[in-house]
């Protein structure tokens, strides 16, 4: 079926609809009766509102599946006197229909029939509309078509500082229902408690919520997505975490990039650990990535262990250097979980020393023969080690050293 934009905001019609029977289960409240797919407008019953209008549509503000029919009438009422169904017409959403969908019952109704629906082309609703002769608008009710939530899935959440709570969701396998989809989230303490509701949506993307405060700590939750429309509802399998299990924090704050004397192939990198858990037993892992100015492509520099400073070398000399860290809190008061890494700190500049009279080669990884580079374990402070991979011999020429406070 055709689509164009709506052209405005529907009439008000005189029907409203009552159902005798419920083919799919109970509806949640507030939401309207739906038509199951096959199920005959006969199954249906109107009633009649006070108003003035001169005609009624029925169904009023029917639902159906896509792939569905409808059949809708137009009939006329008596004012203005000898009103009849002759020259009556339908449009749907400003564009009208061929006459062929439609036909006179009787005098005072005009009947429509459109075969296999697509979705809408708005969540609110199509505009079909019945048309008096001279183009005056009769009744105008809104024509929803399309598909039942799907089941979400993927839930993943973390806790900014352990103060707060965010989860985002897929909403189904197709995601896309042609209808307004309510998500809802919802959580609880496991062993006890109330279900609650979050009310901050969208904070992070279409399908996200944000739960700002009064989380329990040491204590796991439930957590779950619930979908509604008005062809159904869904719910998504239930997620259990402890919120001590996906903290994560700030960016490193105060990175300092610096020449390392006058070595012309090496940066020194010093930055500061997250302040808003040092009040609070935890490790912390960190990366580092760095680029060349004019170029787009990092290379990453893998868990730098639990220090705040080390030392890139193995550069180019007399070049710009951008350089950005995360952290990853992880062991929260003996959380055995990985940790969630943080965003990534304001991109810091820093430029090593042009070379003198020779160029002065980069320290190499490879052994005196030229074989497989070495895999050297480099300390970084009193306690940590970095042990460094077989490097490929395009990346053998950079290095992490510790630096030398």
């Amino acid at each position: 079926m055709a689509r164009i934009p709506t052209l405005g905001p529907p009439a008000q019609a005189t029907a409203t609809l009552r159902r005798t029977t419920s083919p799919r289960g109970q509806w949640p409240p507030g939401m309207p009766p739906t038509h199951s797919e096959g199920q005959e407008f006969g199954h249906w019953l109107f009633q009649e509102c006070a108003g003035g209008d001169t005609a009624v549509i029925s169904p009023q503000d029917p639902t159906l599946l896509i792939g569905s029919s409808l059949q809708a009438t137009c009939s006329v009422h008596g004012d203005p006197p000898g009103a009849t169904a002759e020259g009556l017409y339908w449009t749907l959403n400003g564009r009208r229909l061929p006459s062929e969908h439609s036909r006179m019952l009787n005098a005072s109704t005009l009947a429509l029939v459109l075969a296999n629906l697509n979705g809408s082309r708005q969540q609110s609703g199509d505009n079909l509309v019945c048309h008096a002769r001279d183009g005056s608008i009769l009744a105008a009710p809104c024509l929803y078509v399309g598909l039942p939530p799907e089941k979400p899935f993927n839930i993943s959440c973390w806790s900014k500082n352990m103060k707060d709570l965010t989860c985002r969701w897929t909403p189904g396998a197709h995601g896309e229902t042609f209808l307004h989809t309510n998500y809802s989230l919802k959580y609880k303490l496991r062993w006890y408690g109330q279900d609650n509701t979050c009310e901050e949506y969208h904070t992070v993307g279409p399908h996200s919520c944000h739960i700002p405060k009064d989380l329990a700590l040491f204590t796991p939750y439930e957590i779950w997505v619930e979908a509604t429309n008005r062809l159904g509802s869904a719910r998504s399998d239930v997620l259990t975490l402890d919120i001590l299990d996906v903290v994560t924090t700030d960016p490193p704050p105060d990175v300092h990039v610096s020449r390392v004397g006058g070595l012309e192939d090496q940066l020194s990198v010093r930055w500061v650990s997250p302040p808003a858990l040092k009040d609070f037993l935890f490790q912390a892992k960190y990366q580092i990535r760095y680029r060349v100015e004019d170029s787009v492509d990092w290379k990453v520099v893998d868990d730098v262990s639990n220090q705040t400073s080390c030392r890139l070398a193995g550069l180019k000399p007399g070049t710009v250097y951008f350089v950005q860290v995360r952290c990853n809190p992880f062991g929260i008061y003996g959380s055995k979980k990985a940790g969630i890494w943080s965003e990534w700190s304001h991109p810091t500049a820093a430029s090593t020393p042009r070379s003198g009279n020779g160029t002065k080669q980069p320290s190499s990884l490879y052994g005196p023969s030229g074989g497989p580079p070495m895999g050297p374990s480099l300390t970084i402070g009193p306690t940590a080690t970095w042990a460094t991979h077989p490097l490929h011999p395009s990346s053998a020429r950079e290095q992490v050293l510790p630096d030398k406070l």
